[in-house]
């Protein structure tokens, strides 16, 4: 009986004890990284990929400027159907990109505001994007033979409209994240 209450009595020590430095690390991240900043940063994408060059870049301006990565997953609806129709195939993937997106911010004390925008095409995606949200600067990504990423037409576009800034990176073809495989039907 002396034995278990012992080993008991020393367990929540130990749990209140890692709790205490979870809770004093969860502060210090707050405080390093502030309150949400006022500065954002757009980082649109679609597909099933993520380029890793471009997100890392992404997370490296953000820290640098202290703001907030927005990242737009941008869901090709078919032409056949409304533009508000469900698309769960599509959103779930893009779900789980983002979902990739806010653990790699989280890691590195970048806030992260979630978003998807629709469109007939990337473009069309793209221009709902930025037509309907706040921000400094695009960091987005260049399609390559072996990785995903924006068309040199939409690149020539979003240079051409962009009311901000805009960087363009070049992903290595073996540098992307995946989404997680899922087991869904196909939209649409």
């Amino acid at each position: 009986m002396t034995q278990a209450l012992l080993t008991v009595t020393l367990a929540l020590g130990l749990a209140v004890m890692i709790m205490g430095v979870l809770l004093r690390r969860e502060r210090r991240r707050a405080r390093a990284t502030g309150p949400a900043s006022a500065r954002r940063i757009l980082f649109p994408f679609a597909g099933r990929a993520l380029s890793t060059r471009a997100l890392e870049a992404a997370l490296r301006l953000a820290v640098a400027e202290r703001a907030t990565l927005v990242p737009v997953f941008l869901v090709h609806v078919p032409m056949h159907v409304p533009l508000d129709a469900p698309l769960p195939a599509q959103c779930t993937e893009g779900a789980s990109l983002l979902e990739t997106i806010e653990q790699r911010a989280t890691a590195v004390g970048v806030s992260v505001d979630a978003r998807m925008a629709r469109g007939r095409d990337d473009r069309h995606a793209l221009r709902e994007a930025i037509g309907h949200e706040r921000f400094d600067r695009i960091v987005a990504a260049v399609a390559s033979a072996r990785s995903e990423g924006f068309h040199s037409e939409d690149v020539t576009w979003l240079l051409d409209n962009a009311p901000v800034d805009v960087v363009i990176i070049r992903p290595a073809g073996n540098e992307r994240r995946d989404a997680p495989s899922r087991s869904v039907a196909p939209d649409g």
